[in-house]
């Protein structure tokens, strides 16, 4: 049945902006000053280990007392299968892409790619510059991408995936995949309420995968797939690759733990404000 739209809404599980600033200040040294500052390749390293322990078969019974600490609705796993074709949840990984049985309708011809907080959300043109390291940075590196190669009218969206969210990205659009773009970098934590000012500072620097999507209209859309600390991989979904058409909601990748999702779209969201929470499908 297609889902009506609805107003935009807050996430009471993310109360934790309310952290004080010293506290923050000491979150922000700890992952951009110490963790920060360890050699990317061991970052990953270490990450690929820490989530290699969701891989293993004791972990599945983290499942259960999981969704009854993170969610109201006891049937909520009752929407989504296991993945890769499997008949039963094997380990925790497994619960964390699991996947839709039947994905989300609404009737909008854009839509939000991916489901968490909507941390940031601004003018191109409006960004302050971010000072990564020593340089200043405009927000066209997180696409991989040249200043005016995005015009000042698009806006920027982050949307923050926390662990109990869905983490997998699909398309916002119908269009023609125009550009894909690995960009190697750094895993500091992704968190948006330990960076106050500056909450996408991650996307300046993290790994991640850089995607644009060229509608109907010749518009482009960029997405950018942040990974964060503990992220084994960001995998692309099958059919994903340089010329091909996607549609609507197909699926562009996934996470091994942990994410973020940054977007620059010729229009703006209609129907959510930053602090609020979007779910996959929901019309942008």
């Amino acid at each position: 049945m297609t889902k009506s739209i609805t107003e935009y809404y807050s996430d009471p599980g993310f109360t934790v902006f309310k952290v004080p600033t010293w506290r923050a200040k000491f979150y922000t040294f700890l992952s951009v000053e110490i963790w920060g500052n360890i050699p990317s390749h061991l970052q990953r390293r270490l990450s690929s280990w820490y989530s290699s322990i969701y891989d293993k078969s004791f972990s599945k019974r983290i499942i259960k007392p999981y969704i009854r600490l993170n969610y109201s609705d006891k049937d909520y796993l009752d929407k989504f299968k296991p993945p890769h074709g499997k008949s039963s949840f094997e380990s925790f990984q497994d619960f964390f892409i699991r996947e839709f049985r039947e994905l989300p309708k609404y009737e909008s011809p854009f839509v939000w790619p991916c489901e968490g907080l909507l941390c940031d959300e601004q003018k191109v043109g409006q960004l302050n510059l971010v000072r990564v390291k020593c340089d200043v940075l405009s927000v066209a590196t997180v696409f991989g991408l040249s200043d005016r190669e995005i015009p000042e009218e698009y806006t920027f969206t982050n949307v923050f995936l926390h662990n109990k969210n869905y983490h997998r990205i699909h398309a916002p659009i119908d269009g023609t995949i125009t550009r894909i773009q690995h960009v190697p970098g750094d895993l500091v934590v992704l968190r948006p309420w330990i960076y106050k000012e500056t909450p996408s500072l991650p996307a300046f620097r993290n790994e991640r995968y850089n995607i644009d999507i060229t509608d109907d209209n010749d518009k482009v859309w960029h997405l950018s797939i942040v990974g964060g600390p503990a992220v084994g991989t960001i995998e692309l979904a099958q059919g994903i690759a340089l010329g091909e058409p996607v549609k609507k909601l197909q699926e562009l990748s996934l996470f091994y733990l942990g994410s973020t999702c940054c977007m620059a779209a010729p229009i703006s969201p209609r129907y959510h404000m930053q602090n609020t929470f979007v779910e996959v499908g929901m019309p942008y």
